[in-house]
């Protein structure tokens, strides 16, 4: 009994050896097949099919063409998030720059150059329209003209304000009424209509927000000028 109790003590130490030996050479395949992937990896170049898709300025879904700028803004959200604008990848208006309010959002640009003239914000709520109307008189030739609306945007505008507007290129400034929500995109001294332009109604009906239109966003490539 004492000699079979050995041989099967013996037999239980070889097969624990030879399982530690299997599991030894199993984790030293495994260890460099890992660091062979590794250097693999490192040398081999990443598939394009994987790589992550190009981000175009300003978040834009296409590429702008040459002789153009980017541009992509959104009216605010009700009473509570102001707009925002981007123009050639720079965030040129926005709560976080402290520089957006209630009633109309305008930003100035040059229109050969891309840069910014100037920013601004007019009450047309509890403000008056007259500093407004005095600002795009003085909007030069050239300049490229960025408006979004924010809470109200309507309710002060008289006709000289939204004939200045119209002259922009604005073909919605007509009706524009009290809480909607509106982006547009025009220039002094255009020969045409702007084609960057939306508007959104307040409709109790068809309301996101309790008193207030979903946000409008828009983006495109305004052509620079040359002349």
């Amino acid at each position: 009994m004492a000699r079979a109790g050995g041989v099967l003590r013996l037999a239980a130490f070889i097969l624990a050896f030879l399982l530690i030996l299997f599991m030894a050479f199993q984790l030293l395949e495994i260890n460099m097949d890992f660091q062979l992937g590794s250097v693999m990896s490192r040398s081999m170049p990443s598939n394009p099919g994987s790589a992550k898709p190009f981000k175009h300025k300003c978040g834009l879904s296409k590429l702008c063409p040459p002789g153009s700028f980017a541009f992509r803004m959104a009216s605010g959200a009700a009473s509570v998030v102001g707009p925002r604008v981007c123009l050639d990848d720079k965030l040129i208006m926005s709560a976080v720059k402290n520089n957006v309010g209630r009633g109309i959002n305008i930003a100035l640009v040059n229109g050969r150059t891309g840069e910014v003239i100037k920013t601004d914000f007019f009450d047309m709520w509890g403000g008056e329209v007259a500093p407004f109307v005095t600002f795009l008189k003085g909007i030069e030739d050239g300049t490229v003209v960025l408006m979004a609306s924010f809470d109200d945007a309507a309710t002060k505008l008289n006709d000289e304000a939204k004939k200045l507007i119209a002259n922009l290129g604005s073909t919605a400034i007509d009706s524009l009424g009290f809480r909607d929500n509106w982006v547009f995109v025009g220039g002094k001294g255009i020969k045409t209509k702007s084609p960057f332009e939306l508007h959104i109604k307040n409709n109790a009906e068809t309301n996101k927000f309790e008193g207030w239109p979903d946000v409008v966003e828009m983006e495109g490539c305004i052509p620079q000028r040359h002349d």
